[in-house]
């Protein structure tokens, strides 16, 4: 039976972090995989898994980075994967799968916002390529090791983003329609919403569970690609020029960031749930119709269990992935 698109009253809220969140859960034997776990709200996600006792393995495009930004945590393991690059995926799964059994928890964390137009190697615009379609195959491919965990939980880090387009499922990679990278970026975050929702359909059978998660908006190496004029308009940084912190209106420190990613890999509170939209340690509210304006809350387009069916189709198409 569908998970409600409803709060449940978790307790925690907007400027709830991590480690609040991860406080009391035990995950000693517990193997996680965080991707662009090196990296912003990424690093305080590995951190709060690794304190609860997890094992916690970061794919990274960049090792000489990924070695610097987790040097505190030095039993972090390591190992090179392109989002981008389908050959890297398949090599970092099958690396993986030769060491490890069961997948408990898969944050696929790592992504890109807004960037100029580019492809990947199979002609993919590189935003749906790195948010969606890399992690698609990464979770296929993950699969078995999903399964045999027995209780195995998937988060898919979408963005309330994607409030700025569906996606379109006759022309995903600009190939006819004009580029636009806010609107490629609002796509892939529907998209990974719908993951979410699919997701979870195909494997609660199995005991694997999705859910798609709005992080906030943290000042991280994701808003490289923003004009001046765009940081300017959105009032990141204050008259010092530091981040502008203010939770209850989305604006958050990369520990209130990672917050929902690990609520949602942890809480016992969700048992027997998923396919939902979650933000601020709590499942959003379905909002009415995709022309809301509301910043809380989750638009139709997002949560439909029909467009996630026809993109996970067009997913499988694209990559020639399929679940066993």
């Amino acid at each position: 039976m569908p998970t409600p698109q409803a709060p449940i009253g978790s307790g925690f809220g907007a400027g709830t972090t991590a480690a609040e969140v991860i406080k009391g859960i035990d995950l000693t034997g517990k193997t996680v995989i965080v991707t662009g776990g090196y990296s912003g709200i990424g690093v305080e996600t590995v951190r709060a898994f690794r304190s609860a006792g997890a094992k916690v393995v970061v794919p990274a495009r960049d090792i000489a980075a990924a070695k610097q930004n987790l040097a505190d945590m030095a039993d972090v393991l390591l190992e090179p994967m392109d989002l981008l690059d389908p050959a890297s995926i398949d090599a970092f799964a099958e690396r993986f799968l030769g060491k490890y059994d069961k997948l408990h928890i898969l944050v696929n964390n790592a992504g890109v916002m807004a960037s100029p137009l580019a492809r990947d190697a199979r002609g993919y615009e590189s935003q749906f390529a790195v948010n969606h379609l890399g992690h698609f195959q990464l979770t296929c491919r993950l699969w078995p090791a999903l399964v045999r965990a027995h209780g195995a939980r998937v988060v898919a880090l979408s963005s309330y983003g994607h409030r700025r387009a569906g996606v379109d499922l006759h022309d995903p990679n600009f190939e006819k329609r004009d580029y636009d990278p806010w609107v490629a970026y609002g796509q892939s975050k529907t998209a990974n919403s719908l993951f979410a929702v699919a997701l979870d359909s195909i494997g609660q059978h199995q005991g694997v569970r999705a859910f798609a998660v709005h992080p906030g908006g943290i000042v991280t190496r994701l808003i490289r690609h923003m004009s001046q004029a765009e940081i300017d308009s959105y009032k990141i940084f204050d008259e010092a020029g530091k981040p502008v912190i203010d939770p209850e209106n989305n604006k958050k420190t990369p520990e209130q960031g990672a917050a929902t990613s690990v609520w949602c890999a942890t809480s016992p509170r969700l048992d027997g749930m998923g396919g939902v939209y979650c933000a601020d340690c709590e499942i959003a509210r379905a909002l009415p119709s995709d022309q809301s304006t509301e910043m809380h809350g989750v638009r139709p387009r997002a949560i439909d269990p029909v467009a996630a069916g026809r993109l996970w189709q067009l997913s499988e198409q694209l990559t020639g992935m399929v679940l066993d």
